[in-house]
């Protein structure tokens, strides 16, 4: 089949042209292959719910910048894709000659070293392992590909950033959001950067924000105090604030050895942030900040006497180091 230029051909190989080049314990794929998959990116589309998967597959195949499209319908059959492509661009390095792919306790399967495979799309909620859990097999590759969520839920974007997600989408995709996400990739593998969504430092948590479907990415380190709202927590920086679906105990637990303490049952403070502890008629108060946009924050009484020793401390602490 010839295909004209700028179209999109479904590959679909004969029944001996798949016996002859398929890999061992490896099945059907579908292919979209753009006009050039020499140069483009070499993707993977994984979903569960076909409609899905087709339409994820004819967007990525509309990107010049991606060259070949692969689908799975599973877990298992993403695992069993990646297996069948291993060494298809590059033979393993001289030290990994002899060796085979490595078994994944939790997919219950080899998983290859490497692959051709340079970026997964993926779905989180699946049957069998879900997203999450295969994003956790990929890390087990001397060379895991970039893993990019699509999603009908906004409440696993952090779970996905922990898993060293490059992007998070919502659905209903939109191409513009697509090539944004591509745009992220690309500039993710010339930096050289493992984990884009951390600064240099690997010690900068940064938090995924959905707003009107865009994600903005909010450093740790921008984030004045945090605001309990019910289930959500509202991050307060010196751009606006920002709601989220994290409990603030969570927050609380995971941002304790960065500075954070808990003053009151809603809210917790950057501690290097607090330039003031006072006493007014209804208890205690910090202040947050200075000049016109700082914030005043109640303190309750259970939890003065750590405020206090912390302040202490950390005062303590940045004289010893002039």
């Amino acid at each position: 089949m010839v295909a004209k230029p700028g179209v999109i051909v479904m590959a679909t190989l004969s029944r001996r042209d798949r016996q002859a080049t398929r890999a061992p314990d490896t099945q059907d794929e579908e292919i979209v292959d753009s006009n050039d998959s020499s140069g483009g990116l070499v993707v993977l589309a994984v979903d569960d719910e076909e409609p899905a998967l087709e339409e994820l597959a004819y967007l990525l195949g509309e990107d010049k910048r991606v060259g070949m499209v692969l689908k799975a319908s599973d877990a298992t059959d993403a695992l069993r894709i990646l297996n069948s492509r291993q060494g298809v661009r590059e033979a393993a390095p001289a030290g990994q000659l002899g060796r085979g792919p490595g078994m994944s306790p939790m997919a219950g399967t080899r998983v290859a070293e490497r692959t051709d495979v340079e970026v997964v799309f993926l779905d989180i909620r699946m049957p069998g392992l879900d997203g999450l859990e295969l994003a956790r097999v990929f890390s087990s590759m001397a060379v895991p590909p970039s893993v990019v969520f699509v999603t009908a839920h906004d409440d696993r974007a952090v779970d996905a950033y922990e898993v060293g997600a490059v992007d998070y989408l919502l659905k209903p995709l939109r191409s513009e959001r697509l090539s944004a996400s591509i745009d992220r990739i690309l500039a993710s593998r010339v930096a050289g950067a493992a984990e884009p969504v951390r600064e240099e430092s690997g010690e900068d948590e940064v938090i995924p924000v959905e707003l009107a479907g865009t994600t903005k990415l909010v450093p740790r380190s921008a984030v004045r105090y945090v605001e309990a709202q019910g289930d959500y927590a509202r991050l307060h920086t010196h751009d606006g604030s920002h709601l989220v679906r994290i409990p603030l105990s969570v927050l609380e637990d995971r941002w304790r050895d960065a500075g954070f303490v808990r003053i009151h049952r809603s809210f917790l403070v950057s501690l290097p942030l607090v330039t003031e502890l006072r006493l007014s008629g209804s208890g205690y108060v910090v202040r947050v900040g200075t000049g016109p946009d700082c914030a005043e924050l109640p303190v309750s009484r259970r939890h003065t006497r750590e405020l206090k020793d912390r302040l202490v401390r950390a005062t303590k602490q940045a004289w010893s180091q002039r």
